[in-house]
């Protein structure tokens, strides 16, 4: 565990980010700062969960479920980078196309969401609608969809990445006693 520790933030990093103040002392408990099996489980799955759920403010918001959570602050706060400049797009283009599927909307194999306006210049077949109404049109047609997309893969994920970390650190815990184990039966046992 010392070469995760090396990389997760201090307990006075995160209480100095702007984003983590109104925290205040809670940030000081010591079992958000403790690394065991169902913290670090919970704090990861929360992390994912709203890094993939929300597009603005995860951290804070993660943050404040692992306080009222009890669950490990910093791997909360870690693992809501799972969207980031990078990853954002593949991440909400697939929900998109999650979202229509669960929505029984037909998705063709190239099919992309509808483009959101850049210029304020209006199309020749929009030239009665307004940039700022067709642009809510273009908005409220993908909306339905990614919000369904979003919830159920961050449900899932989140899910899915709390029973993974549970599952390995039984793993490894399981793996140690038995290599204890072993070496104890070869020191005592005579040659």
């Amino acid at each position: 565990m010392s070469l995760l520790s090396r990389y997760l933030p201090t307990p006075e990093a995160l209480q100095g980010h702007r984003w983590l103040r109104w925290l205040g002392p809670a940030l000081t408990q010591p079992q958000l700062w403790r690394l065991s099996r169902r913290g670090l489980s919970l704090g990861m799955a929360l992390g994912i969960f709203f890094g993939l759920l929300i597009p603005v403010a995860q951290i804070p918001v993660s943050a404040a479920a692992a306080v009222l959570l009890r669950a490990n602050l910093p791997a909360a706060v870690g693992s809501t980078l799972v969207t980031n400049p990078v990853t954002f797009g593949p991440v909400y283009y697939g929900a998109w196309r999650l979202g229509k599927a669960m929505l029984g909307e037909e998705v063709d194999a190239e099919e992309a969401p509808p483009a959101v306006p850049t210029g304020t210049a209006p199309d020749t077949a929009d030239e009665d609608l307004g940039w700022w109404a067709r642009t809510r049109a273009q908005l409220a047609g993908v909306g339905k969809p990614l919000v369904l997309g979003l919830a159920v893969l961050a449900c899932g994920v989140g899910l899915l990445t709390y029973l993974l970390v549970s599952w390995g650190w039984w793993l490894r815990v399981r793996l140690r006693r038995r290599r204890r184990l072993k070496a104890a039966a070869q020191r005592v046992s005579p040659m």
